[in-house]
């Protein structure tokens, strides 16, 4: 290469990448110490309108940057910022909020029914509605989502905040008004892809390829925390007025914060992200031309439909054997404390190994043998059993999630991150809508008398293995579903089968650190 060596380059995009000031410093992970940093002032020669033009790729790359471009002798490599934090933060608290709002009449949809003066069918619509609301918004996020995390949390934030004040005000009309809520309750569903697809593309932004699962596991989680506080919460927080009043109140407050996030670093973290983006429809003609997509497309899709389905029932499946309200609440925030648990503790190794393709085919065999499990756990009757498989499943769930999600980016690449995480979202959430009917139709049509089961409790509740309004068939649906899916995944890198992946992003990343570094790995320098 003209004289170069192997640690030099002519590439001025990763040359301002680096954009570091004279005061900036890296320590060698291999002996601790201080090195300086290659010169290169010698390798880079352009005039101001050539290094203009450079820097304004990364600049445009992101939505309301404000950049800067430093060349110095004192270091290379790639930075991160601790205002990062920040705007990660904020998808947290959106995701909670966002995932309350769809299940806060599912732990309650008993005497959510009588105080709007509905079925509990009914009831289940306002889930179903919210996760079908998700494909009506998706080509606005993409679009918004393309030019960065930043606007499309504002548009997340607006409707969350609409949706939440017109529930309240459906359920403040005499009697409740079954309609003004549920006009509130797809509000919020228009929200939702908006803050739930926007943590690959945040990290994508923001982190380095050793922070990335981190910072994917801990946004993605956020969603699940908020059907945990729902189950948890909402049955005790008084009657159907006063929930939705206190989920409304939370939401603004956590709604406000989103339009004083930064918008994008003033430089990039790592190779990758100094690309620009892939232009929508060029990146949907890469999605669609990859066979392993479709496989990880439907795994992803059907079992993100389950877990929405499964949250969504979670009430009606146990009550019919005597479990009450709060056990069954308790059940769901057990499903998620043990995922949230597990996802932290797995999250960290995958994100040092990149295991991303052994993830997948570690977690879905148990996500499988959980579900056929959960079909005999109503019937014991028992507080164990629906606790330790839901816990079992939860565990397994949660950590494939993030893993799933940064593989689809890898063998997606370099398609634009937030258009596979939106598309694989709005299939899991449109399942999910579809299941919950599915399953709500194979409920058993034998009336249910609530006041006497809440008072037999489970020791004494009449009815056997199939009483009154039980879901033993739509759990064996679930179960069903999970089982064919299985195949799929693991097809997923098999040469034979033509499902061969490759890791596009990681293998940029790579080579672009050891060119700048002599292939010995900086440390993330951090501001």
């Amino acid at each position: 290469m003209d004289g170069l060596s192997h640690t030099q380059t002519r590439d001025p995009m990763l040359k301002n990448a680096a954009g570091f000031s004279k005061e900036d410093e890296i320590v060698s992970p291999v002996s601790g110490s201080r090195r300086t940093a290659y010169d290169i002032d010698g390798i880079v020669e352009m005039d101001e309108d050539v290094e203009a033009r450079e820097v304004s790729k990364w600049k445009m790359a992101s939505f309301g940057r404000r950049g800067r471009n430093q060349r110095s002798n004192s270091t290379t490599g790639f930075k991160v910022y601790k205002r990062r934090w920040i705007g990660l933060a904020q998808i947290v608290l959106l995701n909670i909020v966002a995932s309350w709002d769809w299940l806060t009449f599912a732990p309650i949809s008993s005497d959510a029914a009588i105080y709007l003066g509905v079925t509990e069918t009914d009831i289940n619509w306002l889930s179903t509605a919210f996760l079908f609301a998700f494909a009506v918004t998706c080509p606005v996020t993409i679009y918004l989502l393309h030019r960065g995390p930043k606007p499309s949390l504002i548009a997340g934030s607006v409707l969350i905040l609409l949706g939440n004040w017109i529930r309240y005000a459906g359920t403040q009309i005499e009697g409740g008004k079954f309609s003004v809520v549920m006009v509130g309750q797809i509000l919020c569903g228009l929200s939702q892809p908006f803050v739930l697809a926007a943590p690959t593309r945040y990290s994508d932004l923001w982190f380095t390829t050793k922070g990335r699962i981190g910072a994917t596991a801990v946004a993605s989680m956020a969603s699940p925390v908020g059907g945990a506080v729902a189950s948890l919460v909402n049955p005790a927080l008084g009657d159907t007025d006063q929930v939705v009043l206190i989920v409304a109140i939370i939401a603004t407050a956590a709604c406000l914060p989103s339009a004083f996030i930064p918008a994008s670093p003033p430089t990039p973290p790592a190779a990758s992200s100094t690309i620009s983006k892939t232009p929508v429809l060029t990146s949907l003609r890469v999605m669609f031309r990859s066979p392993p997509f479709y496989l990880a497309f439907i795994t992803f899709s059907a079992y993100v439909g389950l877990f929405n389905a499964f949250s969504s029932l979670l009430n009606q499946i146990f009550y019919p054997y005597g479990y009450t309200e709060d056990e069954a609440g308790l059940c769901g925030a057990v499903f998620i404390i043990v995922g949230l648990v597990a996802c932290a503790i797995i999250s960290p190794i995958i994100d040092r190994t990149h295991a991303y393709l052994f993830g997948v085919k570690l977690f879905v065999p148990v996500i499988v043998a959980a579900y056929i499990a959960i079909i005999f756990a109503p019937q014991t009757r028992t507080i164990v059993m629906p606790y330790v498989f839901s816990g079992l499943l939860g565990a397994a769930s949660f950590s494939l999630l993030p893993v799933a999600l940064e593989y689809l980016v890898e063998i997606t690449f370099p398609a634009s991150p937030e258009i596979s995480s939106t598309i694989c979202w709005l299939g899991g959430q449109v399942l999910g809508g579809i299941f919950i009917l599915i399953m709500d139709a194979l409920k058993d049509g034998r009336p249910v008398d609530l006041e006497a089961v809440r008072d037999a409790g489970r020791n004494n509740a009449t009815g056997g293995d199939k009483p009154p309004g039980h879901m033993l068939w739509g759990l064996v649906f679930q179960g069903a579903v999970a089982l064919a899916v299985l195949p799929l995944p693991m097809a997923l890198g098999v040469r034979r089968l033509g499902m061969q992946t490759t890791e596009g992003r990681l293998n940029k990343d790579r080579t672009a650190e050891g060119v700048l570094v002599g292939q010995v790995p900086d440390r993330d320098l951090e501001r």
